[in-house]
């Protein structure tokens, strides 16, 4: 299995977390603990390092706050995922695609649902998605977009937690309500669908249920402070992963805020 993409925070837990070691090669535009160094835009070096692998996940990418650092543009997720697809010799490619493609509505998305993105970086996985998985069907590959939740230690709550944080609360007493998935359960996730020879086009990765906000952190013994929740607040935001239970088993904690603030600490050592 070949991880396009490995020194970034999705790549760290793939890496940390992956149940067979000695299955893995990892990419890293830099040098790391064997981690082979080359350009993912480079087809042929993508292609010998994937020499009889099963599949590729393309974690390589531009972030928003990677954009904001360097003035790459978001576009190059397409490009990025399109290079992983030409370069593959009959490996399924998985492109990490985001919930962000949804935009900002309440309720549970289904991958059926029509993509609606608002922000510039949903727009650009949107665009990654559909120019990928056009590039796998004219050129015989299997392709499958992920569309990941909210991952503990690579978000705004647990990873971005700081002094004074304050979280929206409705009248209620309850905070927002979001789609997550802990390290070691998105590294089983991932292991799982690289297993299998047929695969869904587009899939929803988080672990079932929703967690809320104020609840993590109370998990997590991290002081918040609340705040009114303005009205454009939406208290809950779920993704359907039905279909992603049809090849993942999950256990009872895997989606409440113990179980993904365990995995978190596990994961980070805090």
């Amino acid at each position: 299995m070949l991880l396009l993409g490995g020194s970034g925070r999705l790549g760290f837990m793939l890496r940390a977390h992956w149940p067979a070691k000695d299955d893995l090669r990892v990419q890293s535009r830099s040098a790391g603990d064997g981690m082979l160094v080359f350009d993912p835009l480079d087809t042929d070096a993508v292609r010998k390092a994937s020499d009889g692998a099963r599949a590729i996940i393309c974690l390589a990418g531009v972030t928003p706050q990677r954009a904001a650092r360097t003035g790459e543009a978001l576009s190059a997720n397409a490009d990025l995922a399109i290079a992983a697809v030409r370069a593959s010799d009959g490996a399924r490619v998985f492109t990490a695609s985001s919930a962000a493609v949804y935009g900002a509505t309440a309720g549970v998305h289904r991958e059926t649902d029509e993509a609606r993105p608002v922000s510039p970086y949903g727009l650009a996985k949107l665009e990654m998605e559909e120019l990928a998985l056009a590039a796998g069907q004219a050129g015989g590959v299997p392709v499958t977009a992920l569309r990941i939740g909210n991952v503990a230690g690579a978000d705004a709550i647990l990873a971005g937690w700081h002094e004074g944080m304050q979280v929206d609360q409705f009248a209620d007493g309850t905070t927002p309500a979001r789609s997550y998935i802990g390290p070691l359960t998105l590294a089983h996730c991932m292991y799982a669908l690289t297993r299998h020879d047929t695969v869904a086009d587009v899939i929803n990765v988080a672990a079932p249920g929703t967690v809320a906000m104020g609840d993590l952190l109370d998990a997590a013994g991290l002081a918040w402070l609340a705040r009114p929740a303005p009205a454009e607040a939406i208290a809950k935001v779920a993704l359907d992963v039905s279909l992603l239970e049809r090849y993942v088993d999950f256990t009872a904690v895997d989606g409440t805020a113990a179980g993904i603030v365990a995995e978190w600490r596990k994961g980070t050592g805090k």
